[in-house]
């Protein structure tokens, strides 16, 4: 879920309205009190780490001509990138599509590789586009924008479980033989 999606889940929860002008107000604002709490806990949290391969691909897509990195998550803009800056990577990132773009998974991911297209100065359609996530709703959401998925088990899901959602590609992280050349090359 995305973190306006959250919200308003919790909103319902306690029976108050969810949709609407107050609903967003709502949404806006416990997101605003959400954001100084969580860089609290980020500075508090021993032991964050990038997964394996991560600052590898991070370079070597950086060094390819051609090559727009993005972000697509369901955090909202601010919080996704106290989150990066954690683990050093925040300016990585040119781009994204964000859970302050949209509430679902797909079009914030659609939003995201219109604006990695635009970057490369071409049409979206003429991009390849590879979505890399840990979970099957991540394989979905890019099927759902015409994207390849990469997958890694880094987040409890098994191999097994990956490809038995129709990934594209899945490793057990970026530094697993191949993981590069399938995020790169296809």
């Amino acid at each position: 879920m995305t973190d306006r999606a959250i919200v308003r889940a919790g909103l319902r929860a306690l029976g108050e309205p969810a949709e609407g002008p107050a609903a967003e107000a709502a949404i806006d604002a416990v997101l605003a009190g959400y954001l100084p709490i969580l860089a609290d806990e980020l500075a508090a949290t021993p032991g964050i780490r990038l997964h394996p391969g991560v600052s590898a691909a991070l370079d070597a897509a950086a060094s390819r001509r051609g090559v727009a990195v993005g972000l697509g998550t369901g955090n909202i803009r601010p919080g996704a990138l106290l989150k990066l800056g954690r683990v050093g990577i925040a300016d990585r990132f040119a781009f994204g599509g964000f859970g302050s773009d949209h509430e679902d998974r797909a079009t914030l991911l659609a939003i995201g590789a219109a604006r990695g297209a635009a970057r490369l100065g071409c049409a979206r359609e003429r991009c390849r586009v590879v979505v890399v996530g840990d979970t099957p709703r991540d394989v979905v959401a890019a099927r759902a924008i015409g994207a390849e998925s990469l997958v890694l088990a880094t987040s409890g899901f098994t191999e097994v479980a990956l490809r038995s959602s129709g990934a594209t590609h899945v490793f057990s992280d970026l530094a697993a033989p191949g993981a590069l050349a399938a995020l790169l090359d296809g």
